[in-house]
């Protein structure tokens, strides 16, 4: 075989790892966001008792009177947190970067759930959340101005400079990087 055979060969095969592998990766993203009403409901599964013992822990739902109260609220603030996370790792616009604002806030209110003193559930998570906002929200609006003085310079389209911005890194674990 020549040498130009030997890389098609290759390329050909590296291209079908590369398949079979979006393949699993696609089908578990699918069966996580099918599933995700049947996660919901998960707490119905908890008693209505203030200590939840398992076989793995013990949970004392202290302040919020029963354990399946308290999972109630841990499952309506997790089932969006993972729903965005997929939507973040799996979005190609160029604006994907916003979706950090609304995943960092359901990552403050799970932490804040499990604090002991509950009254301030949901509360002063604002404060918090400026220096996010602060930084995500100047760098999408920089990204769009950038877009739009492309526009009016050139004779692009708005799908062309989309694709031209596109971050597109090879793999789950290269989008993670991206960001370290």
């Amino acid at each position: 075989m020549d040498n130009k055979q030997q890389k098609s060969k290759k390329d050909q095969e590296t291209y079908q790892v590369d398949s079979k592998k979006s393949l699993i990766i696609s089908s578990v993203i699918a069966t996580i966001i099918a599933i995700t009403p049947y996660l919901f409901y998960l707490h119905e599964s908890v008693p209505d008792t203030r200590v939840w013992d398992t076989f793995l822990f013990s949970y004392d739902s202290k302040g919020w009177g029963d354990a399946n109260f308290a999972m109630w609220v841990l499952t309506g603030k997790a089932i969006p947190l993972i729903l965005l996370v997929i939507w973040f790792f799996t979005n190609r616009h160029w604006w994907y970067h916003v979706l950090l604002v609304p995943i960092s806030m359901y990552v403050y209110q799970i932490f804040q759930i499990f604090n002991e003193n509950i009254s301030y559930i949901d509360e002063f998570q604002l404060i918090y959340m400026v220096p996010i906002m602060a930084i995500i929200i100047p760098s999408v609006y920089l990204i769009r101005a950038r877009i739009f003085n492309a526009i009016n310079e050139a004779s692009k389209s708005m799908q062309e400079l989309e694709d031209e911005l596109k971050v597109s890194p090879k793999g789950f674990w290269g989008k993670i990087k991206q960001y370290f």
